[in-house]
């Protein structure tokens, strides 16, 4: 384990409709907020950050030409009613399964709505990244975050327990990698991975695949993995 996983971090143009929407849609809890940052809480424990990117590009999802890059998966208990709640909130909903439906939310970024009929709460099971290689990618993460796998299958993997925040991997055909900061190449989600010291980290870090970036500050540095998605290593606040 090279780092913590702190926050899973959303670019979007107008953070506070989008956090409105997900106050409704999955009672997410908003911490924190000035223009440019958001915090928000989720009952099951996950922390969602909202970063305005004020010239963002939603996902021309499911193409590759400005791909989703990553996606939430979030569990109900009823996919209609959960369906009509996004859909007043500004959801537009993009394709119906038969046990889980993808919406885009109002910034755009795709969603599924998984069915989980047992549980009467709505919960974020999981957040998905999309890969050239989904065993590749998910043995990096497993050494940033010391997240074990804990299922593999044809072009998927996932680390981490279900219930503990996991982390899964979707390989795609003609994979198209963000660009940042190109806007015309956007990363739509990264991540922040809290680490105690910047500079082993950051040596870790790049022994186990990733590449540094020339941005970053005195409390956080830029990097992307194998599969050219940025991500951040942050200091402890």
């Amino acid at each position: 384990m090279i780092g913590k996983l702190e926050s899973v971090v959303v670019d979007a143009a107008d953070i506070a409709g989008l956090s409105a929407f997900y106050q409704g849609l999955a009672g997410w809890k908003e911490t924190w907020s000035s223009p440019e940052w958001l915090t928000l809480v989720t009952p099951d424990g996950w922390r969602i950050d909202l970063q305005a990117a004020p010239d963002h590009r939603p996902p021309s999802w499911p193409g590759q030409e400005r791909p989703q890059q990553a996606h939430l998966d979030l569990r109900v208990p009823d996919l209609e009613a959960g369906l009509a709640r996004a859909v007043a909130l500004g959801g537009t909903l993009l394709r119906r399964n038969e046990s889980w439906l993808t919406i885009a939310d109002p910034a755009g970024h795709p969603f599924d709505l998984c069915l989980k009929a047992d549980d009467p709460e709505t919960t974020l099971a999981g957040v998905m990244l999309d890969c050239p290689d989904a065993s590749l990618l998910s043995a990096f993460y497993v050494e940033l975050l010391g997240k074990p796998v804990t299922y593999t299958g044809d072009g998927i993997a996932m680390i981490g327990e279900d219930g503990d925040h996991p982390v899964l991997f979707q390989q795609v055909a003609d994979y198209a990698a963000p660009r940042w900061p190109d806007p015309a190449y956007p990363q739509q989600f990264h991540f922040d991975v809290q680490v105690e010291d910047l500079d082993a980290g950051e040596r870790a870090a790049v022994a186990a695949g990733a590449t540094r970036l020339p941005a970053g500050s005195d409390t956080f540095r830029v990097f992307t993995d194998p599969a050219g998605k940025p991500f951040c290593l942050t200091s402890p606040e």
